[in-house]
């Protein structure tokens, strides 16, 4: 969705409060393309903080389909989309060692809406996702997840030369 900035940006500084849908289904990134299966009305308010500069707020929450990193199990994760973020509309008179944030989502008096919660959700992505706090995950001979079940495989066991470091914790435990 694009906005117009126009009406904030004249003179009479008219902040923009609305409530956007999110347009997109799936995320994509490096990671991988994620379904978004909820996705909640973005708050947003965007007004004028002086001399070319935005203050932009939103507020929601989007819920994503992401693969377990134990046993691949997909899991609906939600991810709040909370943000302030003070920027320049004047590319030429930003300073730079003033604190605005990027704004790639912003291109004249257009503001790219969906742009700016991609970049949100890349952000506030969880970086480490399980289905469980005891999830199991699965068998590094035959891909059974053991979370519904032992596999057949045989037992590995320790590798003899860890002896002596397995001998050095036993020893600590029992001090």
């Amino acid at each position: 969705m694009i906005l117009d900035l126009s009406r904030v940006l004249s003179e009479q500084h008219e902040p923009i409060e609305q409530s956007v849908p999110v347009e997109m289904d799936v995320f994509q990134c490096e990671m991988g393309s994620f379904q978004l299966v909820k996705k909640s009305l973005i708050s947003l308010c965007v007004s004028y903080a002086g001399d070319k500069r935005l203050t932009i707020t939103g507020k929601g929450d989007i819920t994503a389909v992401i693969p377990c990193d134990r046993c691949l199990t997909d899991v609906q994760v939600e991810i709040p989309l909370d943000f302030h973020k003070k920027v320049s509309v004047d590319p030429e008179g930003a300073d730079e060692t003033e604190e605005l944030d990027e704004a790639n989502y912003i291109d004249g008096y257009s503001f790219d809406v969906e742009q700016l919660i991609y970049n949100e959700l890349l952000v506030g992505w969880p970086t480490k996702i399980l289905c469980s706090e005891d999830c199991k995950g699965i068998c590094n001979v035959c891909g059974q997840n053991l979370n519904e079940g032992s596999c057949n495989c045989e037992d590995t066991g320790l590798d003899p030369r860890m002896s002596v470091i397995r001998d050095v914790f036993k020893n600590f435990k029992e001090v």
